[in-house]
This record gives C-alpha cells, sequence and structure tokens, in this order.
C-alpha cells in the first residue's frame, strides 16, 4: 500500500469521526427534546381518555410520535445503515375518534414507540452525545497545550484537571495534549461504531419482536391481493385500450382498403382519398400501439435502465426538473420497472397537484445489505400530499410493497414536498 493510498484512508477515517460526531450531537439536542416532549404528551393523553380530552387528543399525540419514530428510522437508515421495519396497522380514513384512539392504542407498535421514548432520551442520548465528546474533548486538550493552562491557573487555586491529568505547568500541559491525541485516535476508530449502536439500540425497541412473523404474512398477504388486484386492473386497461383504439382503426382500415377495391377501376379520385385515410389510420394505430407499449414496458428502461428511463420521463414534463442518478449497475427488470412506474405516478401527481415549478429527483443506491435502491422526488409546489389522499400514492406505496418496499412522504402545509421511495434489490 503506498503512502498517498494510506494517508487518504486516514483521512477518510477521520472525516468519518468527524461526521459522526457532528451528526451525534444533533441526534443529543434535537432527539433528546423530541422525545422528552413526545413521551410527555403521550403520557398525558392516554391519562384523560376516561374524562373524554383524551378521545380526541391521543390519535393527534401518537400520530405526532410515529411520525417522530418514523424519523428515527430514515436517519438510522441513512446514517447508520441500520433498516427499522415500521409496521403500524392502518385506521380506516372514516374512524371515528373513539375507533382512532383505541385502533392506535391496540397496535403493539403503539406500545413499542411507547417503551422506546424513555430508552431514547436516556441512554439513546448517552450513546449520541459520546461521539461527539470523544471528538470535542480532545480540543480542550490542545488548547491547553497552546497556553490555556496559565489563563485557567490564574483563575483557579489548584491544578485543574483534564481527564486525570494535573494540568500545573507547561509539561502538563503537554500531557494533557497526550492525552487529547490518544483520545482522538480512539474517537477515529470508534465514533463510527458508537453511532451505529445508537441506532441499533433504537432497532432493538422501534423493531417489531413478538408476532412478527404472522405481522410479515399479513403483509404479503395484502400486498399478494394488491398485486392481483393491480394485475387484473393493467390487464383490462390493455384490454380496453386494445379495443377502443388500435383495434377500432385496423378494422377501420380494413374497410377502407376494402372499399378501395370497389372503386378502383370507377372512382380512382375516390379510392385515392380512401388509400391516404387508410395510410393515416395505419399511423394512428401504430403511435397508439407503441404509446401503449411503453406504458407496460418502456423500450428506454429495458435498453438503457432505469437512470435514463427517468431522465427521458424528466424531459417530457412542463416543469424544470433535476435528475441525479448514481447507480453502480442494474436491478432486476421487475424492479426496475417497479420504480419506473412509481417515479411515474409520482412526478403526475407533482405536476398536477403541486403548483410547483422545479422538482429534483435523486436515484441512488445505499449501501447495505439489501443493496437498497432508493429514490428521492421533492418539489417545491404548496404540499399537504397524504398517502391514501386520493392523490394516487396509495398505489405506489402498494406497488413497492410487492417488492418489500417502503414509501415515506414528507409535505407540510405550504411545501416542499419530499418523497421517498426504498426498494431492496438484493
Amino acid at each position: 500500500m503506498t503512502t498517498e493510498t494510506k494517508s487518504g484512508e486516514s483521512r477518510t477515517r477521520v472525516r468519518g469521526a468527524g461526521l459522526a460526531a457532528v451528526r451525534g450531537l444533533a441526534l443529543a439536542l434535537v432527539a433528546l427534546p423530541g422525545a422528552v416532549l413526545c413521551f410527555v404528551l403521550s403520557a398525558v393523553s392516554i391519562v384523560l381518555i376516561p374524562i373524554g380530552v383524551g378521545i380526541v387528543t391521543t390519535p393527534w399525540v401518537l400520530t405526532g410520535v410515529r411520525a417522530f419514530a418514523d424519523w428515527r428510522r430514515v436517519l438510522a437508515a441513512e446514517w447508520g445503515g441500520v433498516r427499522i421495519p415500521s409496521s403500524y396497522r392502518e385506521i380506516p380514513k372514516d374512524a371515528n375518534p373513539w375507533g382512532r384512539t383505541f385502533g392506535m392504542l391496540g397496535d403493539p407498535a403503539t406500545w413499542r414507540d411507547l417503551r422506546w421514548l424513555p430508552v431514547d432520551m436516556t441512554a439513546g442520548f448517552l450513546t449520541a452525545l459520546l461521539p461527539a465528546a470523544l471528538f470535542l474533548y480532545p480540543l480542550e486538550g490542545f488548547a491547553l497545550a497552546a497556553g490555556l493552562w496559565r489563563i485557567l491557573a490564574d483563575s483557579m487555586d489548584g491544578a485543574y484537571w483534564y481527564g486525570f491529568v494535573p494540568v500545573t505547568g507547561q509539561a502538563s500541559a503537554f500531557g494533557a495534549a497526550a492525552l487529547a491525541l490518544a483520545l482522538l485516535v480512539v474517537a477515529r476508530i470508534v465514533n463510527p461504531r458508537l453511532l451505529k449502536v445508537h441506532f441499533q439500540l433504537t432497532r432493538a425497541f422501534l423493531a417489531p419482536r413478538q408476532g412478527e412473523l404472522a405481522e410479515r404474512v399479513r403483509v404479503l398477504t395484502e400486498t399478494r391481493r394488491d398485486a392481483v388486484d393491480t394485475s387484473a386492473a393493467e390487464l383490462r386497461r390493455i384490454e380496453r385500450d386494445l379495443h377502443d383504439g388500435a383495434q377500432a382503426r385496423l378494422v377501420a382500415m380494413g374497410m377502407d382498403l376494402g372499399t378501395v377495391e370497389a372503386f378502383l377501376d370507377k372512382d380512382p379520385e375516390k379510392a385515392r382519398h380512401l388509400l391516404a385515410q387508410a395510410r393515416r389510420n395505419s399511423a394512428e394505430a401504430l403511435t397508439e400501439l407503441r404509446d401503449l407499449v411503453r406504458g407496460i414496458h418502456p423500450p428506454v428502461l429495458a435498453e438503457r435502465g432505469l437512470g435514463d428511463a427517468v431522465r427521458a420521463l424528466a424531459l417530457r414534463l412542463p416543469i424544470s426538473t433535476e435528475v441525479d442518478v448514481d447507480l453502480d449497475g442494474r436491478a432486476g427488470a421487475p424492479v426496475e420497472s417497479a420504480a419506473y412506474f412509481a417515479v411515474s405516478e409520482v412526478l403526475t401527481n407533482a405536476v398536477k397537484h403541486s403548483g410547483a415549478d422545479r422538482i429534483w429527483i435523486d436515484l441512488h443506491e445505499v449501501k447495505d445489505d439489501a443493496g437498497t435502491l432508493r429514490i428521492t422526488v421533492t418539489d417545491n409546489g404548496r404540499g399537504g400530499a397524504r398517502i391514501g389522499a386520493g392523490s394516487g400514492l396509495t398505489g405506489v406505496e402498494r406497488r413497492l410493497g410487492t417488492f418489500d418496499g417502503v414509501l415515506a412522504v414528507s409535505s407540510p402545509e405550504g411545501g416542499p414536498t419530499m418523497v421517498t421511495m426504498e426498494i431492496p434489490c438484493a
């Protein structure tokens, strides 16, 4: 291994340790108050159920808890490569407050969330803060060696302790710097692992355990039924499009050609007109067949792959769209097809409903055991998109669910809207 390679690896490790420290500090500062707020509001709301107030407030509070937990699932996947499945039971849209409250409280995933919150505000806080402490505390040791010890010595009667090193002079300040350097070496090695421990602790409490197999079977049964229904609906659409489009034009073209035979000798001008009409019908039938084939499986997807197919899709949009693709290879054809049509549906929603004037599409492969394909579609529109709100996102969720994929939507009122899709490709 060359010196340049070793130096590059060393810089990469230092950057990794620093990034883990920054992320850990951000988690500690944001997650602690978030976990405390969610736990307190949940406890108060559940206690108020017997007097009726909690019937109204509990669904809203638990929805917020689920959003907080889902956010942490996303961070666990993106920052730690730790996938935490979300297995909340679906609540009927027309359920009354009573049904929503006890439907959520009857969901084992709700109680996993509530058990996780106290752990997150204690052990989770410490495991998130430790990488930051290991990376930042050495700065004090270096500052002592640079002369800070003189200022501290003037303000303190005894020695200033840095770790287990009493700093009383320049020599002991250099000892503090040596300890700081050792801590920095330790941070470079263990910081990314410590952050992953934090996310593994989160997974230990949020991931389903008892009843996981039954829940998995239920989800797969629903997914299979949805896939069969979707396939049947697609076949009916193809049959209808063929019957009403290309087939009708081909029948008309055959009739025109039959008439041409009758008028070829008696009225050549009429025959020439009918031939031109038959030519137009054949061209239109060919165009409709090409559109139909493109709707089943776009040729560019089969020939060039998902990245170029999405770029071609973006070029046809009336909105300025940027596409960023970082894929090492190609996924299986069914996965690429599902991803393509999912992106197509999300873009159609954005064009029709968001009022956006700019869209960003990002496709990249997550370096994890599942070889996850992650697609993010962001627009700067008005927001308010919801799964199950008649926006077509429910169909996207079902399409991805066939491949054990997930769909996450962040769309506050006023925008922006971010739709994230993940599909395991291994």
